[in-house]
């Protein structure tokens, strides 16, 4: 039976209930899953039944359940349903996981009677079994004739059934007699409030599913298959229409949460010209896209919206009578650049930002070579699809129209199909590729130029390849891992802006750090650290200009406050502050993540961290240089000062939890390092310390190591008023705080290890940070992990972490902010800073 044959209503609301924020899915299993057949223990559910179970289970935030009549013991051994399902027995009194009932002793002695009465009652009786139960006995009447069962149900009803402490359960067929309560809809609601679900389905045939069905309101849906009175709204004629329902779930719900086309994160290439950043999925369709900047609104955000939201896709024509095209055999960057060649059999296509003198102006060129039917589609969505967008075609290609920013696609000789959704225009276009013929695609934004560039295609692709491959080529790369190093070198170097100086957390907004969660952030920004740690990372592999245009930027937001220690934790890649955080409701987000939000609330945080990577990063860049530049030394003694007069204050911390600040220790080993590397940096540089430094940095010291260290947990914790773990504290050695021989830091890093490890990735925290759903581990906490495994002698465990890491890498080198070890994906903004930084710094370490 395909999904059309069930009832249209039934198939809206399947529709509708599948894009719930949390999903339960609940049946019962004799009759349901499993046709009723003539003996019980041969009732085996359907395979496709089970295989959609099996595939709602895997789906993020969805919970399976089958709630029988059968002993839990009996109903597993049966039905052999995966872990992931839970199996729920005698009719909701016997849970799976922590939930099986510990009779009292007079519960015990009373279970003892029950049995033995109705041992007496069916002695002798044809057809008539019981089934022991571990708090209840069920007299089975299947195979039993009409007189023999009505006999011995009426036997059972004036007898034990009337005993006081025994609950009756009557069913098709049988009669169950139990010393606890017995009630599949208080097992439904209870399961729903152990996963928060926000909506739920239960498919039953039996009596005692009326008591599930009951419990159902709101979105909820109740199915009842088979005849029979009913409290469900459905209804369904058997157990493969039960498998039918529930497929159609699966894949309604499976669209929902993934997209149809959400490719892998990992798997997404970034284009960079060190104005503009643009992502391009593995069968070369431009997904992601902003224009003025990249910390601007999109014109291409398929990435968090499908195809509607705007994208630019070139693809082989589906041919041979399919309506698929061909899967791409590979995706490349070509060595040393920031071009992406994407190739199938027959096709090549090349995509690269032009490098240009306009700061204005983005030139998106897209070359396309091979011996095929090409097929074309551009649509861009300016302002994330919020402004009307008309297309008008002319000569030399097509002009957009309805945008505050000029915007055209330079494609001479290109016929196109305009169509319109009512609000929007799209343009396609199918090409017939000729060898040595390539076509030339140029979307060029904030112009409204469409006559022929000055240079040719081939002279602007290698004035773009020398730029990144001349930088490359300069770079002083460690042996562990060189190439991959210098793709995240270049990967850095993507995140900086010319311009101004500054430096993106990440290229992207919005990837969630769970699938369908909530958890989704805009890092296009520039944070402070974050900056901070990018342009040493890049000095460390022996590129200074990042660092000095990073301090020059940051001089010039210090100028439009009255002190640094009034600095936010980020700003605009122009230097200034960030609007108000907002939602863009009309894009269902990655994989269905909503909500999507352009804006930072972190912007208006107290992060006290924010100065010791500074200062760090000036001491960096003066061993690098031989010099300390006026400007930066007067920074370092701003930096200072700001730490002395605010590090014993609580602070939001690294994380930027959305919770009460707290006395986070990164944030004072931080502020240490402040006051620490003022130090010595004065002292390599003969420039003159405040005469109250070294007992500034001693009182931050002493203060971390008698409030930071909790010896009950045998470690250091977040903050001085819990005992919960985070990676961050790993910081307390790394700095040199304390001495990485000191057995508090080995005792730490043993803590972190064991609660916040998880095979090839490493959490921050394990703790409730007030904002529902999960996360998956940081690249960059597990690279603090390998460090201090360095640090401690347990190279092996360093090497291995560092590998797996390694293996978390997209086909082209490019790293996400987290990784989901249980699934085996990437999660969150992409590519991250954080991560390419800790892989640098890794395999540095681990080359020496």
């Amino acid at each position: 039976m395909t999904a059309e044959a069930l009832p249209a209503e039934l198939r809206r609301e399947i529709v509708q209930l599948a894009r719930t924020p949390r999903l339960l899915v609940a049946c019962d299993y004799d009759g349901t899953l499993a046709p009723i057949v003539e003996d019980p223990t041969q009732a085996r559910p359907l395979p496709e039944s089970v295989h959609a179970l099996r595939s709602l289970a895997s789906l993020p935030s969805t919970t399976t359940a089958v709630i029988s009549g059968r002993a839990l013991r009996d109903l597993a051994t049966l039905s052999r349903l995966p872990a992931e399902v839970h199996l729920i027995g005698s009719h909701g009194s016997e849970f799976d996981i922590g939930f099986v009932h510990e009779l009292d002793p007079e519960a015990t002695q009373l279970r003892t009677d029950l049995q033995r009465a109705v041992q007496d009652i069916v002695r002798g009786r044809d057809g008539v079994t019981l089934e022991a139960k571990p708090a209840s006995v069920a007299v089975h009447v299947r195979r039993a004739t009409e007189e023999v069962a009505e006999e011995v149900f009426n036997a059972v009803r004036t007898g034990p059934a009337t005993w006081d402490g025994v609950e009756v359960t009557e069913g098709k067929m049988v009669i169950e007699l139990s010393v606890v309560e017995t009630d599949k809809g208080l097992a439904l609601e209870t399961l729903r409030h152990q996963v928060s679900a926000t909506a739920a389905i239960f498919v039953g045939d039996d009596i005692t599913d009326e008591k599930a069905f009951s419990r159902l309101h709101g979105p909820d849906i109740g199915i009842k298959v088979g005849p029979g009175e009913t409290l469900a709204q459905y209804r369904v004629r058997d157990t493969a229409d039960v498998a039918t329902v529930l497929a159609f779930l699966m894949e309604e719900r499976r669209t929902w949460l993934y997209g149809e086309q959400a490719p892998p994160i990992e798997r997404l290439t970034m284009l960079a010209n060190e104005r503009t950043i643009a992502l391009v999925t593995p069968d070369a369709k431009v997904t992601w896209m902003c224009h003025p900047g990249p910390d601007a609104a999109a014109v291409f955000a398929d990435l968090l919206g499908g195809p509607s939201a705007g994208h630019f896709s070139i693809r082989p024509a589906p041919g041979n009578g399919t309506q698929r095209s061909p899967l791409p055999l590979g995706q490349r960057y070509v060595p040393n650049t920031m071009t992406v060649e994407t190739r199938w059999s027959r096709l090549l296509v090349t995509d690269y930002l032009a490098h240009g003198t306009d700061p204005h102006r983005t030139d998106l060129i897209r070359v396309i070579n091979g011996s095929t039917r090409v097929s074309v589609d551009f649509s861009p969505r300016p302002e994330f699809g919020q402004v009307a967008v008309r297309l008008v075609a002319e000569e030399n290609g097509l002009r957009v129209l309805g945008t505050s920013e000029p915007m055209v696609l330079y494609s001479p000789g290109i016929e196109w199909e305009i169509t319109s959704d009512g609000m929007h225009e799209s343009a396609h276009a199918v090409l017939d590729l000729a060898e040595d013929q390539p076509v030339v695609l140029e979307m060029r934004c904030g112009t409204e130029d469409l006559s022929p560039a000055e240079k040719s295609e081939p002279e602007r692709r290698a004035e773009a390849d020398r730029y990144w491959s001349e930088w490359a080529a300069k770079l002083q790369l460690p042996e562990v891992e060189r190439d991959l190093v210098a793709r995240s070198a270049l990967t850095l170097r993507g995140l900086c802006h010319s311009d101004t100086g500054g430096i993106m957390a990440a290229a992207t907004t919005s990837l969630p750090e769970e699938i369908g969660g909530v958890r989704n952030w805009d890092y296009r920004y520039c944070w402070i650290r974050d900056g901070a740690m990018t342009a040493q990372a890049l000095i460390s592999v022996g590129s200074t200009a990042e660092a000095e245009a990073f301090l020059d930027w940051l001089h010039r937001v210090l100028e439009t406050i009255p002190g640094p220690e009034r600095l936010h934790p980020l700003y605009t890649l122009a230097g200034t502050s960030l609007g108000p955080e907002a939602v863009i409701d009309s894009l269902p987000g990655y994989a269905g993540s909503r909500p999507v939000r352009v804006g930072n609330l972190a912007d208006q945080q107290v992060q006290l961290d924010v100065f010791g990577p500074v200062v760090e990063l000036i001491t960096h860049l003066a061993q690098a240089t031989g010099r300390v530049r006026e400007a930066d030394w007067e920074l370092v003694r701003a930096m200072t000062e700001a730490v002395s007069q605010r590090w014993f204050e609580p602070d939001h911390g690294i994380w930027e939890e959305r919770d009460v600040p707290r006395h986070h220790v990164y944030s004072k080993v931080m502020c240490w390092v402040t006051v620490d590397r003022a130090i010595k940096l004065a002292a390599a540089y003969d420039r003159k310390p405040e005469p109250y430094w070294e007992s500034l940095r001693d009182e931050i010291a002493r203060d971390v190591i008698k409030n930071g260290w909790h010896p009950d947990v045998q470690a250091f914790t977040t903050a001085y008023e819990g005992s919960d773990l985070d990676a961050a504290s790993l910081h307390v050695g790394l700095s040199g705080l304390i001495d990485p021989s000191d057995e508090r830091f080995r005792a730490t890093v043993t803590a972190i290890e064991a609660e916040l490890r998880s095979g090839s990735t490493v959490y921050r925290y394990r703790r409730d940070d007030g904002l529902p759903g999960e996360e998956g581990g940081f690249h960059l906490c597990a690279a603090w992990l390998i460090e201090a495994y360095l640090l401690i002698g347990r190279r092996t465990e360093a090497e291995e972490l560092f590998q797996q890491i390694v293996d978390t890498a997209g086909p082209t080198g490019l790293l996400s902010e987290e990784y989901d070890p249980i699934a085996e994906r990437s999660l969150g903004n992409h590519p991250q800073a954080y991560s390419h930084i800790g892989l640098i710094r890794c395999a540095q370490l681990l080359s020496q």
